[in-house]
Formats: structure tokens, sequence, C-alpha cells
């Protein structure tokens, strides 16, 4: 099979959390550990950073990958999802991995007879684990799939953990409270491991302090000041709070990451990790922003941040997955905004219909758009040269509006 073939067989022989939702998601260690020992255990050849969280966690993960990398590191890197080819998902210093090393990985699962039934992720992480393996990184940057304490991911030992945060996400699968999906999260704390806390409130943090006394794992909580390298703005500026924090304790552990080689790290983000959709400006006149916010705490966070660099009106392009709480994401949204509701080509995309009735009565200044091109043309054609235009809501109306920005020349793919 080709590279083509080979992502569509990828696709559809495995269930993928991208393409279905709920019903893809396989908890429990079993799986992967089969196939990790098919494949020699790669795992216990590397040395991790683990990065969990409800928000943050993509940035946190890319931000620290480039710091490490202009450190002189080999760093691998493992995000979800992509926006837009399967090779984003693991990058070493940047480059995807190869296609025909994806061909290769894929044959021989095909190949092997298996007593288990693989979801996506889990083959996606274990040709991560081998492709990091094979080629000798010093370091890997691993960012949890979902939830933590079952997730694939946590069959790693790494040298530092991190939760960036919780919210009310994925509660159909990860609890119906913030301590119960804390405890969820809270899963990737290992023995005597230290874990940085992006936010601790009276919910979480006795979740956290348990799990920390009982692994014997110091509790490290970022300091709220300190220096801000150009380009951190918004709610960026709490992500690299806890960038800060894991550079700290890896320069005391013979990291270099000293502050000017963190300056570069996060100067040279996108060249170092291809890292798109969070807080990026693709057009000056008007103000256009895109992000890839897509609950209820994210989105509140997005417009906060917006709200600092705004100068005229708003208006905002919005798409979401089937599976989100519209109710609470709809609180979030301000009321003198204009919105133009859109969906998008992945299958879990909330339909016109669906979207039509649970926005209802609730926003006043309101369109329904079957495309996100047409919903941008006609955020374009109302906004003035003042105003803000932003682009928010799943990852996947995000992927839609960057194949037409990069169509129309008004953004650089990395």
């Amino acid at each position: 099979m080709n590279y083509s073939e080979t992502i569509d067989w990828l696709f559809q022989q495995f269930p993928a959390y991208h393409n279905l939702g709920a019903q893809a998601y396989n908890p429990g260690l079993k799986n992967i550990e089969e196939l990790s020992s098919f494949f020699g255990n790669p795992e216990k050849e590397l040395r991790f950073i683990h990065v969990g969280g409800t928000n943050g966690k993509g940035s946190v993960s890319n931000m620290l990958a480039s710091i490490l990398t202009e450190s002189g590191e080999k760093v691998g890197l493992f995000t979800s999802p992509h926006l837009f080819d399967f090779t984003e998902r693991i990058r070493i210093n940047g480059s995807p991995v190869d296609q025909q090393f994806v061909i290769e990985f894929c044959e021989k699962v095909r190949n092997h007879t298996w007593s288990i039934e693989p979801s996506f992720f889990e083959i996606t992480w274990m040709m991560a684990l081998d492709f990091f393996h094979q080629n000798k990184c010093s370091i890997v940057i691993a960012e949890v799939g979902l939830g933590g304490r079952l997730d694939a991911t946590n069959i790693i030992q790494p040298i530092i953990s991190v939760i960036t945060n919780i919210g009310l996400d994925h509660v159909n699968i990860l609890g119906e409270t913030r301590a119960e999906i804390a405890y969820e999260k809270a899963g990737i704390i290992k023995k005597d491991t230290p874990v940085v806390l992006g936010e601790t409130d009276a919910e979480t943090f006795p979740v956290f302090e348990a799990i920390a006394k009982e692994k014997n794992s110091e509790i490290i909580i970022p300091d709220g000041d300190g220096y801000l390298p150009e380009g951190i703005i918004g709610y960026q500026v709490g992500n690299y709070r806890i960038v800060s924090a894991v550079c700290d304790y890896l320069e005391k552990h013979h990291f270099a990451c000293d502050q000017i080689i963190r300056e570069k790290g996060i100067r040279n983000l996108k060249k170092n990790t291809g890292f798109f959709g969070r807080m990026e400006v693709i057009s000056r006149e008007p103000l256009t922003i895109v992000d890839c916010a897509h609950n209820a705490e994210g989105i509140h966070a997005l417009f906060n941040s917006v709200k600092k660099l705004n100068k005229g009106a708003l208006h905002c392009i919005y798409g979401t997955s089937s599976d989100k709480d519209l109710n609470a994401i709809l609180d979030e949204f301000p009321s003198e905004a204009s919105f133009y509701f859109t969906t998008f080509s992945n299958p879990r995309s909330t339909s016109l219909e669906d979207l039509k009735e649970k926005v209802g009565d609730r926003i006043e200044k309101k369109q329904f758009f079957n495309s996100p091109v047409k919903a941008l043309s006609k955020a374009q054609e109302s906004a003035n040269k003042a105003d803000t235009v932003l682009i928010f809501g799943s990852f996947f109306l995000v992927h839609d509006f960057f194949e037409f920005f990069f169509q129309k020349g008004l953004a650089e793919k990395k």
C-alpha cells in the first residue's frame, strides 16, 4: 500500500475518536501493553515529559518541544489531533514522521495476528514510540490523549508530569464533576516524580494532593510573575508560566533551558513544532484570529484574551463537534458580538438544524451557514478595518479555515 492507502486503512481499521467520538474511546492499558511488548517496549529506553489537562496541553507540549530543540536535544513530540496530515502527530525537532515509516509500521500491524482490538489512538501512540526509539530521541514530550489514568500514553515513566488545568470536558467519559475529572487526570502522576499543576482550587487540589502524597511526588506550582518572551499573549501567558516551571526543574537536572534558550524556543515555535491555531493572527485589517478553543473553560479564556486586543466590533465564526456542551459554551459568548455559526467537513460536526435549535434566541446577532468559507465571506463583508474577526471552535473547523487561507495565500504553512 502507498501512504494514502495506508492512512485510509488506519482510519478504517481502528476506531478513531476524532471521527466517532466517545464510542472510539478505549480506556485501559491492556492493549497498549500488548502492542508495546510486540514492538520491544521502546518506552523503556526513552525519557519523557508527560503533559495532561483539559486545556492548554497542546500549547505547553509544543512550547516545551521548541525550547528543548533550541537547547540541542533531539526532541520527540507526540500530539493530537492533526490539522492537515496524520504525520503532524509525530515529530522530531519539528519534522513530521516519514510517510515510509508510517507505511512500514502499519504493515507490521497488519501482518500480525492480535488478541486485542487496538484503537486508532493506541496504534498511533505505539507508532510514535517506535519512531522516537529508532531515531534515538533524547527527550520525548507526550501529550495525553484523553483523561490520563487510563490513557494509552500512561504506559510511560516520565521525568516530570504536567497537569495544565481541570475543566468540564468529556464529562460522558471522565466524570461529571471537576473533582472526578481531576482524579482521572491525576492518574499520570508517577511515584517519586514531580508534577507541575497549572491551576489549583478548593475542588481539585485535594485530589492532586492526596495522590501526590501517595506517590511521594513533589507538587510544583508555577510562579505567577516573571519575564515573558515576546509573542506570549492572552491565555498563553498561563501556559508559558507552566512551561517556565518545567524548564526551571529541567535546568536543575542538566538540561540547557536558560532565558535566552526559552526566548528562542518561543520565537521559533512554529518552525520547531509546526504549531498552528492558538491565538494565531492571520490578518491585520481587520484583525483576524484563529483559535482551537472548544470547551467552555477554553472559550472563556479566549474571549478574555481577545477583549484586550479588539479595538472595534467583534465578529465570531463558530462551529462545534456534536458531543460538546453547547449550552454551557453559549453562556460564554459576549452579547455585543456578531456570530456566524457554521458546520464543517468532519462527520462529527453539529448539523445546521441542531445549531439553530440550540442557539435559538440566546444570541441576538446571529447567522447560520453550511460552509466555513461562506461564514468567513459574510463576516469579512460585515467587518470594517478596525474590527476583529475571531474564528474558533473545533480543531476540524480550524482545519477547514487553514486550508482555505493557504489556498488564498493568506497564511504560511510550515
